[in-house]
């Protein structure tokens, strides 16, 4: 594979915002080093002060504390024990020391993706596998008949654990994929997306797990939801297969537990969802959306300017679908944006200053409206 291909490859194996990533990790050395925003590209007015969090490793979907002080995310690097994702905690208001391994809030065991920060900073919900194996799940090819495909673990279930990562409440055990678990603003509800209907829909339940009500119904995949600043909306991403081929296609590759993820979409509806609306319609893969701090506009990752699959980056939009705007402009991988509570920072993954290699780290940035 000529060096295009790996990188348009890898840009779109890493894509699974709150849901399951197969990653590559290269240990080549990077730059530790990086003085405070030589590491924005001139173009990204919109950031500040940027700084690099991690140093090596797949390292993705950092989110926030309710008081902006740390963040949640989910890590594949070998040298930390995760030959898989597994979950991690740092505080942000800590000098970055590139060979501290951040605190471990999952199990070590299986597979984990999407954990979120729960009321009052103390515990975190995420999903994972280990009650079906310890080891990490098998990775299926990246293509099926030369479509690109990740895989949907019907293992996957949704937990909550605290800070030392004992897991103190297991939220579902219904058979089949229970993951990409977020919160509302309002602590009182989970959004989530789950295969029970024998489709990806996206579900909300409350915080203990109980009444749980399915809130989409489009056949294809409906997945990282996140709620509206004021938790009364959900923004997120979708496939739509249409012609009788595209659904053929969809409905034999999730018997097969598994998903074509390269044509997704943005929508918003509310909790419940009604006023289902069609955000952006851009072709190729949108996706990892998040709300403005405003609520009315949505940062996510895009490729559709990318004439090869790649790169990525991070663009904004109204909710009306109008107002398109180009924020971050790496040459390979910008994605997973998340607001801090209060609007005034950034938080992403991107794979700049890793001196060549494929390793995907997170960065911080004072926002700048």
């Amino acid at each position: 594979m000529n060096h295009t291909t790996t990188v348009a490859a890898f840009c779109i194996l890493i894509f699974m915002a709150c849901g399951p990533k197969n990653t590559e990790d290269t240990t080549a050395s990077e730059t530790t080093e990086a003085t405070t925003d030589t590491l924005r590209y001139p173009e990204e007015t919109h950031l500040a002060n940027l700084k690099q969090l991690t140093f090596g490793g797949d390292n993705a979907e950092a989110y926030w504390s309710s008081d902006g002080q740390s963040l949640v995310f989910q890590a594949t690097r070998e040298e930390w024990g995760a030959t898989c994702d597994q979950i991690y905690y740092l505080d942000t208001r800590e000098a970055v020391d590139p060979n501290k391994v951040p605190a471990l809030i999952s199990t070590g065991t299986g597979r984990t993706t999407c954990s979120y920060f729960m009321p009052g900073d103390t515990t975190i919900i995420y999903a994972s596998t280990h009650l079906a194996d310890p080891a990490c799940p098998p990775v299926p090819e990246r293509s099926v008949d030369g479509k690109y495909v990740w895989p949907i673990y019907e293992s996957f279930d949704i937990f909550v654990a605290d800070l030392e990562g004992n897991i103190v409440a297991q939220l579902t055990d219904e058979p089949g994929y229970d993951a990409e678990a977020t919160l509302s603003p309002k602590g009182d509800k989970i959004v989530f997306t789950s295969l029970r209907s024998g489709d990806l829909e996206l579900y909300t339940m409350n915080i203990d797990g109980s009444d749980v009500k399915q809130v989409t119904t489009g056949l294809g995949y409906d997945g990282g939801a996140f709620f509206s600043p004021d938790g009364t909306k959900l923004v997120f991403r979708a496939s739509r297969p249409e012609t009788e081929e595209e659904i053929a296609t969809y409905k034999s590759l999730l018997k097969q537990g598994l998903v074509q993820p390269t044509d997704m979409e943005l929508y918003v509806c509310n909790v419940d969802g009604s006023e289902l609306t069609k955000v952006t319609d851009l072709g190729q893969a949108n996706w990892a959306p998040f709300f403005h701090p405003s609520g009315e506009k949505i940062i996510f990752c895009s490729n559709h300017k990318s004439e090869r699959g790649f790169p990525f980056n991070l663009f904004m939009i109204n909710l009306d679908g109008s107002g398109l705007t180009q924020i971050t402009y790496d040459s390979a991988f910008d994605s997973f944006p998340m607001f801090s509570p209060d609007g005034k920072k950034i938080a992403f993954s991107s794979n700049r200053n890793n001196g060549g290699t494929r390793n995907t780290n997170l960065f911080v940035a004072d926002w700048i409206d």
